[in-house]
This record gives C-alpha cells, sequence and structure tokens, in this order.
C-alpha cells in the first residue's frame, strides 16, 4: 500500500435545519459552534475533529449518493461516568435510546449511551474501560 489512513479529519452531517442542529450538539454535547468560509457554513469543533454541518439538497456542496437527514450513526467518546452522561441527557431534555450498555470501540471494551439528535441520527457517548 503506497500510503495509510491517519484518522478521521471530519465528518459532514445532511440536516433539515441547520441552527436547530448547531444548538443541540452545542448544548447537549458541548461542541463549539465555528462559521467558516465566504458562505458562513457551519462546524462543530471538538478536540482534533469536527462536524461540518450541510443543509439537505445544498447544491452547491458534494455529498454522498443519498442526501438523507438523519442516516448517520455516530460514536464519541467521553471520559465522563455514564451516570453523569445519563444525568446530562436528562437534564438537557434528550430521551436515551438504550444504555448503559456493553459495546466494543475501536481501542476494545466500552460502556455506550444511546440518544437522537434532532434530525435522528443516532448519537453513541461512550467511556472506555479504565478511562
Amino acid at each position: 500500500m503506497p500510503f495509510s489512513i491517519n484518522r478521521i479529519d471530519h465528518v459532514v452531517l445532511n440536516c433539515r435545519d441547520l441552527d436547530t442542529m448547531a444548538v443541540w450538539y452545542q448544548h447537549v454535547l458541548g461542541m463549539d459552534r465555528e462559521e467558516f468560509g465566504p458562505d458562513r457554513r457551519i462546524a462543530l469543533k471538538f478536540g482534533n475533529q469536527k462536524i461540518n454541518l450541510r443543509p439537505t439538497g445544498a447544491s452547491n456542496w458534494p455529498t454522498g449518493a443519498v442526501d438523507t437527514p438523519g442516516s448517520l450513526d455516530l460514536c464519541f467518546i467521553t471520559t465522563a461516568a455514564p451516570a453523569d452522561v445519563l444525568n446530562h441527557l436528562r437534564a438537557t431534555g434528550t430521551a436515551v435510546t438504550e444504555g448503559p450498555v456493553q459495546r466494543t470501540g475501536a481501542l476494545g471494551p466500552m460502556t455506550s449511551i444511546y440518544c437522537r439528535d434532532p434530525d435522528g441520527n443516532l448519537v453513541e457517548i461512550a467511556k472506555y474501560a479504565g478511562q
């Protein structure tokens, strides 16, 4: 192989309503909002990664073959205790769809809690064992 992949830099979410999605990710997951580019695109930054928000049907922004909001499963890692995550989700009015449950992530066993964002994407918030 002439090259290797090091990491994911960003993910793009196709959204029905950019502001609703941005506010949810800011309020519920603590991400920072950033506007960029000449057309003021919206990104949500956390750690060394970001999520770009793309309005569904935007003709000037390439996307996957199917432009469907709510079709992603996303997993975010936290160092917070699962009980703290549950309490925060409940305090923000976010319904927990499953968890805490045991799963296996890229680095091994983890405890996961699942909810959905405003477009219906499945959001997993996980803590690795021993962290």
